[in-house]
């Protein structure tokens, strides 16, 4: 397949990298000594054991890359009206755009299940309705990631745990297409797993849940160990967590999880800091309004009272608001 990956940089790096060395005819938009690096020397995976070095046509200009078969956007949903802007030159009449991104995603009210409550305002996730004009509904396939990763010089990624590699696509209609087919056979092929998805959002909000829940009070602590360390932290994400089910189900999605087994003795914290914790640190835009504030327009819109998320959002948003890395 001809597949470009849009903003390879650590996660996107690591499927780029694989995807290349199955076979695929694979290119990458990337910028800055990033990309310069990947120019010269290669796109560059260190997984356990296994070193890929895979030579891939990268640009910082979509339109250097020619039409694609699937386009894979790994940006952060707060860089996503960069892709709008330049994304057109990379899509044909039949291009699938994936959007593998944490949090509620920008198309996600739409091809939604008769049967399902509809979705509040997200107008904000995709403003002006730039992402709808430049990629089109028809294009637009959901996606959700597991895979921790890192950038740890220029060029060269590290997959930190290389058993923890999965991409969910689906249709946003559920719908079993060809091209999903055949996108999961070239991600399967070349080692990430895309396990077959009948309810996309089913794998975003089951992702959703690990960020919403622990990720945002890791940004709040500074770290993550100490979800699992300190009992009436342990008790905090437990209780966000049972609401963000509540929330999940009173709009359709019922997840086999639970607080017991998400934040139970058996579970292990890894030290990997989550994304919004890295971007707080590092003073970039954060996902607080696909991660935090969407979830919890969900809640407000279905009538479901969850008094720990909301005071997880007064956190996390006075937290980005005051070092200017996101705006109400």
């Amino acid at each position: 397949m001809k597949i470009c990956v849009f903003g390879a940089g650590a996660i996107g790096g690591n499927f780029a990298a694989r995807l290349a060395d199955a076979g695929n005819e694979v290119s990458v938009v990337a910028r800055g000594a990033h990309l310069e690096a990947i120019k010269a020397k290669g796109l560059t995976l260190i997984a356990g054991e296994k070193k890929i070095v895979a030579r891939v046509k990268a640009s910082d200009k979509p339109a250097d890359l020619g039409r694609q078969d699937v386009v894979i956007s790994t940006l952060k949903a707060n860089g996503l009206p960069a892709l709008a802007e330049s994304v057109g030159p990379l899509l044909g009449p039949e291009t699938g755009v994936v959007f593998a991104q944490n949090g509620i995603p920008w198309w996600y009210g739409r091809g939604l299940d008769s049967t399902r409550p509809a979705a509040p305002d997200l107008s904000r996730l995709d403003p002006g309705g730039a992402l709808a004009k430049a990629v089109g509904y028809e294009r637009t396939l959901g996606g959700a990631i597991t895979s921790p990763n890192h950038v740890v010089e220029p060029g060269v990624i590290v997959n930190e745990q290389p058993d923890r590699n999965t991409l969910w696509v689906g249709e946003i209609d559920d719908s079993q297409t060809p091209r999903i087919e055949a996108l999961r056979k070239a991600l399967v092929t070349a080692g990430i797993g895309s396990p077959a998805s009948k309810d996309i959002r089913y794998d975003i909000w089951h992702k959703l849940m690990a960020n919403l829940t622990g990720s945002t009070v890791a940004l709040i602590l500074g770290q993550a160990s100490l979800i699992q360390k300190t009992p009436i932290i342990n008790a905090l994400c437990r209780r966000a967590h049972a609401e963000a089910l509540a929330v999940a189900a009173a709009h359709g999605v019922t997840l086999d999880d639970s607080p017991d087994v998400r934040y139970g003795p058996k579970r292990v914290y890894f030290d990997h800091r989550p994304s919004i914790l890295q971007d707080y640190d590092l003073g970039r835009p954060m996902e607080v309004e696909a991660i935090v504030r969407a979830p919890v327009a969900f809640a407000r819109s279905a009538g479901v009272p969850t008094p720990t998320l909301d005071a997880i959002e007064a956190f996390v948003v006075s937290m980005a608001e005051s070092k200017g890395l996101y705006a109400s």
